[in-house]
């Protein structure tokens, strides 16, 4: 079904001139900017970036474009670690990768609260991306790596996460902020590119087939992990029920800003904007913890994938 370079190099096609986004774009100063969440508001497309600041603590920075290509980033933060409680507590040093879901006019964003308790979920809204309300933390330490599904699935908001060096689990809450009903829903495979840890990337795409997840898998090897992209299908009815997933990666290290950086050997994905025309996806994705970077692929071909 795919020819041999498609294996080898993976199905998402790299943006020319990547990296889209580095730190000389960042209008502070600041060590790193990657792990971007994304969606489309309005007619552009917006995404929110993790920016690590000099101390080492990280805060969001928005970014705005037409084209989903050439971003321009706001002078200042838009979310910093909160000095409001019971937020301050849980994010001492800083708050990080974001991941955002719009569910009717409300633009809900999970992200990382960290501080010495080690990390845990927390919960934000905006409508306007202008000013953002923190609504709770959702999880206990350690947990990382939340989406929340697009829709209400049997009359309860879903959600995907990973508790620390776990597989990817899934709970079920009325109100957004108590969650439950908690199971593993996909575990890293012995042996596999993803044999060592895994964790939900960017928010389901419901699709004819099942909710498409693209998630990180991580590998250890003797010099260090390496994170890779996959892809898992997951029952339109019932998300805990994991129909097919991916033998092989969609998307590898290989070029040197994803070889090269802060951390290396890293392609972390925050965020994708499905084309409703083209039904091509637009891939953000964090290279090395140190740039952002786009690709693309076919909706299609991304199903297809799970099953091969």
């Amino acid at each position: 079904m795919f020819e041999k370079k498609q294996w080898q190099r993976g199905i998402v096609k790299r943006y020319e001139k990547n990296p889209i986004i580095t730190l000389d774009d960042i209008p502070q100063p600041s060590n790193a900017v990657f792990n971007a969440a994304a969606t489309r508001y309005q007619d552009k497309y917006l995404l929110l970036l993790r920016v690590e600041g000099l101390e080492g603590k990280s805060r969001f920075f928005l970014a705005e474009s037409a084209d989903g290509v050439r971003f321009k980033i706001s002078k200042e933060p838009v979310m910093e670690p909160s000095d409001e409680k019971p937020f301050k507590a849980y994010e001492k040093r800083g708050i990080e990768d974001p991941r955002i879901t719009r569910i009717g006019d409300t633009y809900y964003i999970v992200y990382v609260a960290y501080s010495h308790t080690g990390p845990r979920i927390a919960l934000a809204q905006t409508k306007d991306f202008k000013t953002f309300e923190r609504i709770a933390l959702i999880t206990q330490p350690a947990n990382k790596n939340a989406v929340l599904f697009p829709q209400k699935i049997n009359g309860h908001f879903v959600r995907l996460d990973r508790p620390t060096h776990q597989g990817i689990w899934i709970s079920y809450s009325k109100d957004l902020i108590y969650w439950g009903n908690s199971r593993c829903v996909m575990e890293p495979r012995p042996g596999y590119w993803d044999s060592h840890r895994i964790g939900a990337c960017a928010p389901p795409i419901e699709t004819e087939r099942g909710w498409l997840e693209i998630y990180h898998g991580v590998k250890k090897t003797a010099s260090g992990s390496i994170y890779r992209l996959g892809t898992a299908l997951f029952d339109l009815k019932d998300p805990s029920k994991l129909i097919a997933r991916a033998k092989a990666p969609i998307l590898s290290p290989r070029e040197y800003y994803e070889r090269v950086g802060d951390v290396d050997d890293v392609i972390f994905c925050g965020g994708t904007i499905l084309e409703e025309k083209t039904q091509e996806i637009k891939l953000y994705y964090g290279a090395c913890d140190t740039c952002v970077c786009l690709g693309t692929a076919n909706l299609n071909e991304l199903v297809e994938r799970c099953f091969d």
